[in-house]
């Protein structure tokens, strides 16, 4: 299918519904304060709009906390809790703090993933928050000799692919981007699409929200070296999309957006932060307010002058007389504080947080919100168990995609740059363990089945160093058995059971004095 010529909506009509939703997971996923006010209220339009107080589904979203109209003469002084973002890092984490082990039978092509395996990972860490926060990510397949000699993985976010789907498995994807915004009705758009057996190429000048008519790509010098469509040889496409996790809940009747994965902040999670953003500011406004404050008749205040204002100073010592019988200023100074609810208002917000907390699948722990420390991994494992089974749960969407582009790379390698190619093979994949084992506990269940003779050196090895390859074990459990005490001969020992040099019995040589 080719890029489309020109002059329709973009992203296309019927992913309106998405991309909404899209955009405001993103402003939270920000955490910035005027974009979620840009997103709950259009700045375009007066700040008291009459569908924000009305009932129903259309007031929905005027009704959240940062949907609510300012009053006429205040400013805004709302305050975001950046609970949303720290979620997304904690997912990435969980999966891809620690590389993941990606191995083949073929040393060559062991020896390529080995290569891009930190580049790998920091991609993987990047796609997984995105994809935490937008419901998945993209990894397409890029190559630029000036840069890398032979192609490698490069993530794309959910929110600019338009992707197609056949049997809820990605068929083919166009991602866009803006190069270039001269002004605020003139946008610069570059397509990619890819697609089986090609990539193809478009730039369009067009405005937010319409794609406009195409240009050349030598119209533009971050297009310029691009070919309008590059054949790859392959009868798959060379982009794979990893979903967050399924099901998606709020499109499973939407054939458009039924196969992309769930963000962590679909559901009610989004009202729980807004509510969290209401506490927190009430919190902040009740400090505010609580300060202390002296009111003092008018005759105390010392004039700057017509039009200037007046001020009281405290530190004044000495105050002139002043005649104030029968007027209305009196000779009193009050002092007005109000209280202050802290413990209201932090205990509100950890019922919510730990809310939020239970409906994205993490534990408190993971977030050092428990008053307890852990001390060994045992323990941290029982603490943190919601998050270590969310954290499988979502490796079973990672890792088949993961694996699929690698395999895709490596296809994609032998078709383009045959002199660099290596064995095309599927990688088995397995994520690293995010809670480290306790090396105190592991020298002593290595020592009592040493002690009780049920593991050989290679096994104790392997035990204490899982992380070791076969070299380093082999040369391990050789020193090992070097360092140990050659066993003493018996004095006591009859002449005929005196053993030889091999260790073992010598019964040739008869014993001493014998006929």
């Amino acid at each position: 299918m080719p890029l489309p010529s020109g002059g329709g909506t973009w992203p296309p009509q019927h992913l309106a519904p998405i991309y909404n939703h899209y955009a405001i997971l993103d402003a939270w996923y920000q955490g910035d304060p005027d974009r979620l006010a840009a997103i709950y209220t259009d700045p375009t339009q007066p700040a008291n709009r009459p569908w924000q107080h009305r009932g129903g589904i259309t007031g929905f979203i005027g009704r959240m906390f940062w949907g609510q109209p300012t009053p006429a003469g205040e400013k805004r002084a709302k305050l975001h809790v950046p609970v949303a973002s720290d979620i997304a890092t904690m997912s990435s984490d969980l999966l891809f703090s620690e590389p993941p082990s990606i191995t083949c039978e073929n040393e060559q092509t062991q020896q390529r993933i080995d290569d891009m395996l930190p580049q790998l990972q920091a991609t993987l860490l990047e796609g997984s928050e995105v994809g935490a926060a937008l419901g998945g990510y993209y990894l397409r397949a890029v190559w630029d000799d000036s840069i890398a000699p032979h192609p490698w993985l490069a993530c794309v976010h959910a929110d600019a692919a338009v992707p197609e789907w056949r049997w809820g498995r990605l068929h083919a994807v166009t991602f866009w981007r803006v190069l270039d915004q001269p002004d605020t009705n003139t946008c610069l758009f570059h397509l990619e699409r890819h697609e089986p057996g090609h990539i193809l190429n478009g730039l369009y000048t067009g405005s937010i929200g319409n794609l406009g008519k195409q240009l050349a790509l030598t119209d533009h010098a971050e297009t310029a070296n691009l070919r309008p469509s590059v054949e790859t040889r392959l009868d798959r496409c060379t982009a794979v999309y990893v979903p967050n996790m399924r099901p998606q809940r709020q499109w499973r009747n939407f054939p458009a957006g039924a196969p992309l994965g769930r963000s962590d902040f679909d559901g009610p999670t989004l009202g729980m932060m807004d509510s969290l953003d209401e506490v927190w500011t009430s919190w902040m406004r009740d400090i505010r307010l609580g300060k202390s404050r002296l009111i003092v008749p008018r005759s105390y205040l010392q004039s700057l002058g017509r039009g200037q204002g007046a001020f009281f100073d405290p530190d004044r010592e000495l105050y002139e007389a002043l005649d104030v019988l029968g007027g209305d200023d009196r000779m009193e100074i009050s002092a007005q504080q109000f209280a202050i609810r802290y413990e209201e208002h932090r205990e509100t917000a950890a019922e919510l947080l730990a809310a939020i907390l239970r409906a994205t699948g993490y534990s408190a722990q993971s977030f050092g919100l428990s008053g307890e420390v852990a001390i060994t991994a045992t323990e941290v494992a029982a603490k943190e168990r919601r998050s270590l089974i969310t954290k499988n749960r979502k490796g079973l969407y990672t890792i088949p995609e993961l694996a699929d582009g690698i395999e895709m790379l490596l296809e994609l390698t032998a078709a383009m740059f045959p002199q660099q190619a290596v064995e095309v093979e599927k990688p088995t994949i397995t994520l690293a363990d995010s809670v480290s084992p306790d090396l105190l506990q592991l020298a002593q269940t290595a020592e009592l089945m040493r002690r009780a003779e049920a593991a050989s050196d290679d096994t104790l090895v392997r035990l204490l160093h899982s992380d070791w390859d076969e070299d380093q074990v082999a040369e391990e459990v050789q020193k090992i058995a070097d360092a140990r005490p050659k066993p003493m001969e018996d004095p006591f020992a009859l002449p005929g059971e005196m053993t030889g040099p091999e260790g073992e019995e010598d019964q040739d040589e008869p014993p001493a004095g014998g006929e």
